[in-house]
């Protein structure tokens, strides 16, 4: 801008020489030109911050008093918190890629998983969401889990320590713990590698890589964009010591759909074979299940205490002013619900995930019921950062909710789906999940049973709620592109 304003000083010295009222013109355009540029209001900031494996139930703010997270709790005290958020499922037992790339790239579920035969050409059209953010002018950077099929360095402008899907496990974390003498894998033995590899918990890691970010974005006449993903609380569940003796085992509670064995385990594809499944014995015990939740619940204080050093730092360089803060985790994870231990199903503990908005002009300490997806916050950021939204980006911007100009989600009713074993559709009072290979309907009235314990499919009384249920999840297929043929298994409904 000054190199501009001295160039044409030098171009209109003969004028002014001549005629010195064009000295008084030349500085009072420069005034003008200055101060219109510095008027100009700065885009603000997003911080978005993303969990692993953190179900809705992981945070003591909202409804699980086991837990202690003093920062989340906060966070969610300052701002908006929508209460029921979820996922859209998967395509593999790694149900994060699903979430992840529905996140980065804007689409459901099912076009997001033809999108990743396209994503060079995306990248070239700058269709991710970094991308987007980037040709808005913002700073972009990213750090821990990416585990999209295209590389972090290739559309963030600044990227540390981009981790894999999991940190690598051992044998030893698997089928435990079988009785209190088992003790060969503790949380904080180092030895096994895991979420110690390096020398420094991953967590940690994440905190000193956004510090260090923040002391280098306050020097930047850029808003950034920052990208923080935590491998956490995803297994190995691995944290100091400390914070495992924060919850002992006498107060660890059962949960109270707590089953040995899950009846329809093998038939949707949660057996002993699946992964996930086998970090606790079958069958489920007690005494397992509650250690699988203390190592849980471990990981996620130890989680909170970089996200409060991550918040009390943004407020000490003066950036929180202009900066809106998002939390949310890719899915949820069972943890001894319904005699399951992973993800890969369709009850609320794997589906329903935490979402807190805070930042300038958000109300504080408010709830939105309505039904939505945790992509959102993708269109959210676009909104918040002036980016009219492309029309390949099919999730919605939260504001209208969180401002209360609309009262009802942009969705009628919640999708669900894991590869062609699982299916599953939703609306503000029931839930009917679809077991085709093993010819099963599950429905509950989730507001007299949020903890999805009584099947109602079986009560004549609610034939015409299965019927309409079964007509809602009809048009989300075709909304989706679902390829799954529900008719050879249930011809009379679809």
């Amino acid at each position: 801008m000054f190199k501009q304003h001295s160039l044409l000083l030098q171009k209109l010295k003969p004028t002014i020489m001549k005629y010195p009222i064009y000295l008084l013109f030349c500085f009072t355009f420069l005034s003008i030109s200055c101060k219109q540029k510095t008027n100009v209001p700065k885009k603000p900031n997003i911080l978005f911050i993303f969990a692993d494996d953190q179900t809705y139930l992981g945070v003591n703010a909202l409804g699980n008093k086991e837990l202690i997270t003093p920062n989340l709790d906060k966070l969610a005290h300052s701002g908006v918190t929508f209460t029921h958020t979820y996922n859209m499922g998967g395509w593999n037992g790694a149900v994060c890629v699903a979430s992840r790339a529905m996140l980065n790239t804007g689409r459901f579920i099912w076009k997001a998983n033809k999108a990743e035969k396209n994503y060079q050409t995306m990248k070239e059209s700058g269709q991710f969401w970094s991308q987007m953010m980037e040709n808005a002018g913002y700073d972009t950077y990213m750090t821990g889990k990416w585990h999209v099929k295209q590389g972090a360095e290739t559309i963030f402008q600044n990227v540390s320590h981009i981790r894999p899907g999991m940190p690598k496990t051992v044998p030893e974390s698997y089928n435990r713990p079988h009785s209190p003498k088992d003790t060969t894998w503790l949380p904080w033995h180092t030895k096994y590698g895991g979420f110690w590899e390096g020398g420094k918990h991953w967590s940690e890691i994440i905190g000193d890589n956004a510090i260090k970010y923040l002391n280098q974005s306050k020097e930047s006449e850029n808003p950034f964009f920052m990208y923080l993903a935590f491998n956490a609380p995803h297994d190995p569940r691995q944290s100091p010591k400390e914070f495992v003796d924060m919850y002992p085992l006498e107060k660890v509670a059962v949960p109270r759909s707590y089953q040995e064995l899950y009846p329809y385990k093998d038939s949707i594809g949660c057996g002993p074979g699946l992964r996930d499944e086998k970090l606790a014995p079958f069958p489920r015990t007690e005494y397992s299940i509650k250690v699988h939740r203390q190592e849980y619940y471990a990981i996620i204080t130890h989680m909170d205490e970089q996200i409060g050093r991550i918040i009390s730092y943004l407020k000490e360089t003066g950036q929180e002013k202009n900066t809106y803060i998002m939390f949310g985790a890719d899915h949820g994870l069972s943890v001894g619900n319904h005699g399951l231990v992973g993800k890969q199903n369709m009850y609320d503990h794997s589906m329903r995930v935490p979402c807190i908005l805070v930042g300038p002009n958000i109300p504080e300490n408010e709830k939105r019921e309505a039904q939505i997806y945790v992509q959102d916050l993708m269109a959210t950021s676009l909104d918040l950062a002036g980016i009219e939204k492309p029309k390949y980006v099919e999730f919605n911007s939260l504001m209208p909710l969180l401002n209360r100009e609309v009262q009802e989600s942009p969705y009628p009713e919640i999708y669900g789906a894991y590869i062609n074993l699982q299916r599953m559709v939703r609306t503000d009072e029931f839930k009917m999940i679809i077991y085709p290979k093993a010819h099963k309907l599950l429905l509950f009235n989730i507001i007299n049973d949020p903890d999805e314990m009584i099947n109602l499919a079986n009560n004549p009384e609610y034939k015409t709620v299965i019927i309409e249920l079964a007509e809602r999840f009809k048009k989300q297929q075709k909304i989706m592109d679902d390829p799954l043929d529900l008719h050879p298994y249930f011809p009379e409904l679809f």
